[in-house]
């Protein structure tokens, strides 16, 4: 065991003082050079299935909200837990009577809502698989290929759309005549529909009681669709056992979730692990409210998230990091909501990627100079099979990239592969395959249980394993150059970004057998226009990122990398700025916004070449 246990409260000023777990860790070494690393903290009991909290706080704190979204008159509609256990029981006697079950599960095409989240609940209170698709998939595909996969992979026995209207493409091009479709506002002009309330005043009986009864650990809550690095979405078998032993691991790490009832203002979707297990699954396992953001980190719809602030002071915060680069603009112009938004937060948490030094400290600037304390910033590694947390650093680290120590209940195997340690995990919270597709499951396990996750990761201080991991990038990703040197993708397209902020919104890292590191860098188009100011409002991307301004800036970047090098596996001789956005349809870009690294670089071929010509073209970026 690690002598890096911590007090049970984070006392160490000026940080905002909350309870948090011990960093207690135990590391095995094995005889062919593998490490085991598990929690020094027990996993404690957990529910058998997901309903059994609502059941609870249905009895225990009827009345406190548990789920809030605006109406059409922009007013707070909220549901408490009473009120929600009884439309759930509604709810789950009409999926039964339809003859769904843990063979015809139910599909939902649209984003959060009230009434997405009553659904959800109603299936897996009564047995029946529940599978939220990404939105992108209906309204941003233009062929709806990965859409009409899932639902053959799926066979649902009803599907979801709140509106009927706004889904009507897709719904044409993927959802077979013979299933129900339920809306809760305009039905599609060319397909019957039935209206949401229909399934809401049914009458439960027994047979719900009867189902709930049935439903265990291993019964299968969700079915959750990752894109993966390749190919077509593939579904993650979810089970009650995951989602409820994966909450017990999260307060293991953070009990102040259970002391203080957590209040959550998120826009994270449904369809993805971090929004749809881990933050409602927060909220419903600690009798927390959880207020529905419809904005977004995206220009449009940011706005709408910067109103819900200003309403409601969360107790944490989630976010990834372009959402936390966005708010703290916000937070820079606005007193008042900066008041608000740090008033009662015990602490922030991101995911998704790495957050970049310059917001992370100007966060905190913004705190200290508000309510006179920093306020404790967390992170973790996880997946969609794992439920998706698996590591935590849930002490004060002030270093991007640090993903902690195991939590209670999980076994991390680190595998050394080449100069890395390959991170592989096991635990009640690690999915037991994929949804019909056996085939998927070889390549996914070892033969000790272990699922291999992909990510490579480095001890901070391999003497004291108390100090945690740091994630050290894909192992797909890495590649070597001609010389034979090995690239290590991850951290450096890291740097790239968070150096090249705000101007680089995304980056691929190309080099494969080549002589030298080069980039290919999707621009922040407002970061653009904010460079080039005497260009037209209508200006084309093509006149945006070639103007002397920007193409000037990203030398500078190019330049401050090589300063930042240690030798040609982190240097970047050459950039080419992409005018292309990522493209879904083509796999380049996950329904999360991740930028899939293979794919760009297969799809992009002739723009790779372009890097490495010689003479280099006249858009082709070099040092200044």
């Amino acid at each position: 065991m690690s002598a890096s246990g911590t007090p049970a409260v984070a006392r160490a000023t000026p940080i905002r003082a909350v309870s948090l777990g011990p960093r207690w860790t135990r590391v095995e070494t094995r005889s062919d050079g593998s490490l085991i690393m598990t929690s020094g903290t027990p996993l404690t009991r957990y529910p058998d299935r997901c309903t059994d909290r609502l059941v609870h706080w249905a009895q225990t704190r009827s009345r406190t909200p548990f789920l809030a979204q605006r109406d059409a008159s922009g007013a707070w509609r909220t549901l408490d837990y009473a009120t929600a256990l009884l439309q759930v029981r509604s709810i789950g006697q009409a999926l039964l009577a339809r003859g769904l079950g843990p063979h015809r599960p139910l599909a939902v095409l649209s984003d959060n809502s009230i009434e997405h989240a009553l659904l959800g609940l109603a299936a897996q209170h009564v047995g029946v698989p529940y599978a939220p698709i990404s939105v992108a998939y209906s309204l941003v595909s233009t062929d709806h290929a990965k859409l009409r996969h899932i639902l053959e992979l799926l066979e649902p026995g009803l599907v979801f759309a709140a509106d009927g209207q706004t889904f009507e493409r897709a719904i044409a091009a993927a959802v077979p005549e013979g299933v129900e479709l339920v809306v809760t506002d305009r039905p599609p002009t060319q397909r019957r529909a039935t209206r949401f309330e229909t399934l809401l005043d049914t009458r439960p009986g027994d047979e719900v009681d009867a189902a709930f009864a049935q439903v265990g650990p291993d019964t299968v809550a969700k079915v959750l669709f990752t894109s993966g690095s390749t190919g077509l979405p593939k579904g993650v078998t979810t089970t009650h056992r995951m989602l409820c032993s994966n909450q017990e691991m999260i307060l293991g790490c953070l009990p102040c979730l259970a002391s203080t009832p957590p209040v959550l203002v998120d826009w994270l979707p449904w369809n993805h692990v971090f929004g749809g297990n881990h933050n409602v699954g927060i909220v419903l396992h600690n009798g927390g409210t959880l207020y529905i953001d419809e904005g977004k980190p995206v220009p449009g719809l940011l706005e709408r998230s910067m109103a819900n602030l200003r309403d409601i002071a969360p107790t944490v915060y989630y976010n990834v990091p372009r959402g936390f680069e966005a708010l703290v603009g916000y937070l820079e112009r606005e007193p008042g909501l900066r008041q608000h938004f740090f008033s009662r937060l015990q602490f922030m948490f991101y995911a998704g990627a790495s957050l970049s030094q310059p917001v992370w400290d100007a966060l905190d600037r913004l705190a200290m100079d508000t309510v006179g304390e920093r306020i404790l910033m967390i992170t973790g590694l996880g997946s969609t099979e794992t439920a998706p947390f698996a590591t935590c650093a849930h002490w004060e680290t002030r270093t991007a990239g640090v993903i902690g120590i195991p939590a209670p209940g999980v076994e991390v195997k680190l595998i050394p592969n080449a100069d890395k340690l390959e991170a592989r995990f096991r635990g009640p919270m690690v999915t037991p395959g994929y949804w019909r597709a056996p085939s998927l499951d070889i390549d996914a396990f070892d033969d000790e249980g272990f699922y291999r996750m992909g990510d490579a990761v480095r001890f901070i201080d391999p003497a004291d394993p108390g100090q945690g991991l740091i994630f050290d990038g894909r192992i797909a990703e890495d590649f070597k150059l001609a010389t034979g040197t090995w690239v290590s993708v991850g951290p450096l397209r890291a740097r790239l970004i968070a150096e090249g902020a705000p101007l680089v919104q995304d980056a691929v890292i190309a080099g494969h057998d080549r002589d030298g590191v080069s980039a290919m860098i999707f621009p922040n188009l407002a970061a653009c226009r904010a460079l080039a100011d005497d260009l037209p409002g209508d200006a084309s991307t093509h006149q945006l990122v070639t103007h002397p301004r920007v193409q000037a800036r990203l030398a500078t970047l190019l330049e401050r990398m090589d300063s930042l090098a240690t030798g040609s596996a982190t240097r970047i001789s050459r950039a080419l700025v992409l005018e292309e956005p990522p493209s879904i349809d083509r796999n380049e870009v996950t329904d999360k916004g991740s930028i899939n690294q293979r794919a760009v670089l297969q799809n992009r071929q002739a723009l790779v070449n372009a890097l490495y010509a010689e003479p280099p073209g006249a858009d082709i970026v070099r040092r200044a």
